[in-house]
C-alpha cells in the first residue's frame, strides 16, 4: 500500500499577521490567539505571545479565560488585591460609628441572641423566632473600641494575603461563611440569655485558612501556630468572649481554606465551592437544632 508523502501546507490557507498583513504566518499567540509573524513574536513561559499581550494589552478584546493570569487558588487576579478587605474593615466601621450614634435598640437589633445591654433573665429572641439576619449583623456589630480595633488589625493582616491568593469571589465566600459557621455555633452552645456580638469568628475563619495557605506554600509554619495559640489562650482566658465563635470559625475557615488551596485543578471549582455549600447545610443544621430547642 502506498502512502502520499506529507507536503507543506497550502501557503494560502494560512492568515497574515495582525500587524503585517502581508506576512502569512502559522504562529499564533497564545493568549488571544492573533496570528503573528516571526517578527513579532515574542517569547513567553508557554508558546509565544503577541507584542500586545506581552505588554498587558490586547487590541481585539481580553485574552482567552483558560490563559489569563490566575491566582494560587484558580481566583483572578484583581488590579487591588486588598479592595474587598478594605470594603469589609470600612463596613465594620461603619457599623460601629451607628452603634455610637444611634439608640440602643439599634444594637439590641443587631447581636445574635439576647439583648442589650445585656439582661441576664431576658430569654433569646430573634433567631428562634425567624429573625436569621442576626446571624449576620452580629458578624459586622461592635460596641467596644478595643474589640473593634483588635478584630480590623487582625483582619488587614490576615485578609490581605488570603485575598490575593484566592480571588475576590472565593476570599469573601471564604468569609461570609466561616463567620456565619461561629454565629451558628455560638447560638447552639451560649446560653440564651447572653448578647454576642464581632467579627471574631470570621477573623478566626481567616487563621485557618492561612494556616491553608502556608501549608500550600511549604512555608514555615510556626509563626502561625504561635500567634494562633496565643489567640486560643485570650479565647479560654479572658472573660466575656465567645469562644463558640472563635472555634467555630476556625474550624469552618480551616476546611474551606484547604479545599480552596488543594483542591485538584481539574475539579477545583466544584470541590472549592462544595466544601462551602456542605458547610453552609452544617450551620443551617446546627440553627434549626437550636431553635427547635428554645421554642
Amino acid at each position: 500500500m502506498d502512502h502520499a508523502a506529507a507536503g507543506p501546507p497550502d501557503a494560502q490557507s494560512l492568515p497574515g499577521c495582525y500587524r503585517h498583513p502581508d506576512r502569512e504566518t502559522g504562529i499564533r499567540c497564545t493568549r488571544c490567539e492573533r496570528p503573528i509573524c516571526t517578527d513579532c513574536m515574542v517569547n513567553a513561559s508557554v508558546g509565544f505571545h503577541c507584542p500586545d499581550c506581552a505588554a498587558g494589552r490586547s487590541g481585539s478584546g481580553p485574552a482567552p479565560a483558560a490563559s489569563r493570569p490566575r491566582t494560587l487558588a484558580g481566583g483572578t487576579i484583581a488590579a487591588d488585591p486588598h479592595l474587598l478587605t478594605k470594603i469589609l474593615i470600612g463596613i465594620n466601621a461603619a457599623v460601629f460609628i451607628a452603634v455610637q450614634a444611634l439608640p440602643s435598640s439599634f444594637l439590641s437589633d443587631m447581636v445574635l441572641i439576647g439583648r442589650w445591654p445585656p439582661a441576664p433573665f431576658v430569654p433569646t429572641e430573634g433567631v428562634a423566632e425567624g429573625e436569621w439576619y442576626r446571624l449576620v449583623t452580629s458578624m459586622f456589630t461592635h460596641e467596644e473600641i478595643w474589640h473593634i480595633g483588635f478584630n480590623m488589625i487582625s483582619l488587614w493582616f490576615l485578609g490581605g494575603p488570603l485575598e490575593a491568593a484566592l480571588g475576590r469571589a472565593r476570599y469573601l465566600t471564604l468569609y461570609l461563611v466561616s463567620g456565619l459557621a461561629g454565629s451558628a455555633l455560638t447560638y447552639l452552645l451560649a446560653s440564651p440569655t447572653t448578647a454576642t456580638l464581632g467579627a471574631s469568628g470570621a477573623v478566626f475563619g481567616l487563621f485557618g485558612a492561612t494556616a491553608a495557605l502556608v501549608r500550600r506554600l511549604n512555608a514555615d509554619m510556626r509563626p502561625v501556630v504561635i500567634l494562633l495559640a496565643i489567640n486560643l489562650v485570650f479565647t479560654f482566658t479572658w472573660a466575656n468572649i465567645a469562644w463558640q465563635a472563635h472555634i467555630g470559625g476556625l474550624v469552618a475557615g480551616g476546611v474551606i481554606g484547604f479545599a480552596m488551596l488543594h483542591a485538584p485543578r481539574e475539579r477545583r471549582t466544584l470541590v472549592q465551592y462544595g466544601t462551602c455549600a456542605l458547610v453552609l447545610v452544617v450551620i443551617v443544621g446546627l440553627t434549626l437544632l437550636r431553635s427547635a430547642q428554645l421554642t
